[in-house]
């Protein structure tokens, strides 16, 4: 490896909002003890900030010491479109009438089944809402099922260890959850087209694994806190009017869209455009969007767009001293500190891999995505609609590591050994 002066620093950087992640509560406590500049404080506290603004100090490094042209270069030949197409993705299937809709079926599912209402509400919806997303793609599961708790469970006085078990277990199950196709994972995203992964690989190969260690994981949330969920008042509110069957058919088939050309931002921006005019045209029968949510997540990813692109050089040599066994348990591990969809890219530039090895890749990148926040693309959605139900309305990186243990672990056995 021979790193230049600008790998070496973006390496540092890197390392540096990392360990931003793990400590904004430190930003803030000074937002609230020097309150002169409470308002810096709390940016930096917020955690979706962190790899943007570290990027930016990147591109700042860049500018003074390599130039304008090198650094305009550089963005000029990253790839934005997995952050456009989440915050797209994400104020669409966040809108009222799709919510409405997928609560409906959330409800009707739960009734059928004969548990105590939490019981059946929480086993549902972390168990159909994160498969859902290899359909509608994991970053609109991820916002429907962090919305659906957000307005269901986490609406009660629960316990911090409930709410964080929850948070863990939804954080795996979606990560894993969106491997039955080869379009709505972003680490399967980025290796499909590449090692000819169609719809039928991924169902044979990952789907039955993944339905399995989904179903465990949330029953075993269910099971573990079954007491303290029994006795919750119905969590259900009574439902609101829905809109009109048109105005919900138009909003699916827009999102419907958005999720077809996803890898079209020429395209999937338009839709969405469309879809901003007709939330105007129907107001009366719209919540707000998460508009500011939204574009908070797309630039974390962004920033670790622009902050990843640096990290070539030490992340491709380590995965190829690795066998297919130490790359499963080394993405897995990986993953919890850079986004999983980063580690299979860089497999995929790399000529020769065999079949074994390739699998063992993105098996181990999807295990590891809910460690930690950053890694999974889809995680810093759910993070920024629940973290307003946690104490001081963040969400600790270190009780999220230890709530998605456990399920990682399950997520690693249905992988690795069935």
């Amino acid at each position: 490896m021979n790193p230049t002066n600008i790998q070496i620093i973006g390496a540092g950087l890197f390392a540096v909002a990392l360990l931003h992640t793990f400590s904004t509560k430190f930003f803030e406590r000074l937002a609230h003890t020097r309150p002169t500049h409470a308002g810096l404080w709390h940016l930096l506290g917020e955690v979706e900030v962190v790899f943007g603004f570290w990027a930016f100090v990147l591109m700042i490094v860049m500018f003074l010491t390599e130039g304008k042209a090198t650094a305009t270069q550089y963005l000029d030949t990253r790839n934005f479109t997995e952050p456009l197409f989440v915050f797209a993705i994400m104020v669409a299937a966040a809108s009222k009438p799709i919510l409405q809709a997928a609560g409906g079926l959330t409800r009707t599912l739960a009734r059928w089944l004969p548990l105590p209402a939490a019981w059946s509400f929480t086993l549902v919806t972390l168990t159909l809402v994160p498969l859902m997303g290899s359909f509608i793609t994991e970053p609109a599961a991820m916002t429907l099922a962090a919305l659906l708790l957000r307005d269901g469970l986490y609406s009660h006085p629960i316990s911090n260890r409930l709410k964080y078990a929850v948070l863990g277990v939804l954080f795996v199950n979606v990560s894993i959850g969106g491997t039955l196709t080869p379009y709505a994972a972003p680490p399967v995203l980025m290796v499909a087209n590449a090692w000819g992964w169609d719809l039928a690989f991924m169902f044979l190969n990952f789907g039955d694994k993944a339905a399995l260690a989904v179903a465990i994981n949330a029953m075993g949330v269910v099971l573990v806190f079954g007491r303290e969920l029994k006795a919750l008042p119905p969590l259900s509110q009574p439902e609101e009017k829905r809109p009109p069957l048109l105005v919900t058919a138009m909003h699916i088939l827009l999102l419907a869209g958005i999720v077809v050309f996803a890898h079209h931002p020429a395209v999937f921006l338009g839709l969405f455009m469309l879809f901003l005019g007709f939330t105007a045209a129907y107001e009366r029968y719209q919540s707000p969007l998460i508009l500011r949510e939204g574009l908070l997540v797309a630039f974390f990813l962004a920033g670790l767009v622009v902050l990843g692109g640096q990290q070539q050089w030490w992340l491709e040599p380590l995965l190829l001293k690795m066998d297919a066994n130490a790359v499963f348990f080394g993405a897995t591990a990986l993953t919890a500190i850079t986004d999983n969809a980063a580690l299979t890219y860089l497999g995929s530039l790399v000529p020769g891999l065999s079949d074994e090895f390739k699998y063992a890749l993105v098996a181990g990148a999807v295990t590891g995505g809910g460690l930690t926040i950053i890694a999974n693309a889809p995680n810093p959605a759910g993070a920024s609609i629940l973290k307003g139900k946690f104490e001081d309305q963040s969400i600790h990186a270190g009780g999220l590591l230890l709530a998605a243990l456990l399920p990682t672990l399950v997520a690693l056995t249905a992988f690795k050994w069935l």
